[in-house]
């Protein structure tokens, strides 16, 4: 049995692709993808982020501002310092330990809170000190969180205790309250 033979393609008009073919092809190609573009969704209205949201301002400088710390003619250097919204406006305060820097020895700190200058450039003022240097106590730990100020305080029992070997450790915290610091003692004072 023989089986018919199969038609020749070559003599339908039909099966050769001209030009005319193919910028029909490309003209309907272009619509589709057009109005593809067109009919995008638009972004989750649970999860867009409003334009008008304002991001939080960086935390203060702690080098420009003008501490309330008497150095004579050494220098004032900032030891330590840490960031964090503390009266919970959304912009961050700096928590600053600040000293005199004389050639020898470990001189008291001063801790004190910092915001941003009233005018634009204008440097960091102090709002808060919550470790006057007068209390003759080193700073050795330093930390803002979840708007708390934490601090470990070295300190001296009595006059009689020599000025290298603080003899007290205090761990301390303080909390914006009512319009002012609180602090609070999570330790105590205790010999190191």
């Amino acid at each position: 049995m023989q089986l018919p033979a199969a038609p020749d393609l070559t003599d339908l008009a039909h099966t050769h692709a001209g030009p005319v073919h193919w910028l029909a092809t490309a003209a309907a190609t272009a619509a589709v993808v057009a109005l593809a573009g067109l009919l995008q969704p638009g972004p989750a209205g649970a999860t867009a982020t409003p334009a008008a949201a304002p991001r939080p301002a960086a935390a203060p400088e702690a080098a420009g501002a003008a501490y309330p710390l008497e150095c004579g003619k050494d220098p004032r250097t900032v030891a330590k310092r840490a960031s964090g919204d503390l009266d919970g406006d959304g912009n961050p305060e700096t928590v600053a330990v600040v000293r005199c820097a004389p050639g020898f020895g470990t001189p008291p700190s001063g801790v004190y809170v910092l915001t941003r200058g009233r005018e634009a450039g204008a440097p960091a003022r102090v709002v808060a000190t919550l470790v006057d240097p007068g209390r003759h106590q080193n700073v050795t730990e330093l930390a803002v969180r979840d708007g708390v100020v934490l601090a470990t305080l070295l300190g001296y029992s009595s006059p009689d205790v020599p000025r290298c070997c603080p003899d007290e450790e205090e761990r301390v915290g303080w909390r914006w309250q009512g319009g002012a610091f609180v602090r609070s003692d999570d330790t105590g004072a205790r010999g190191a």
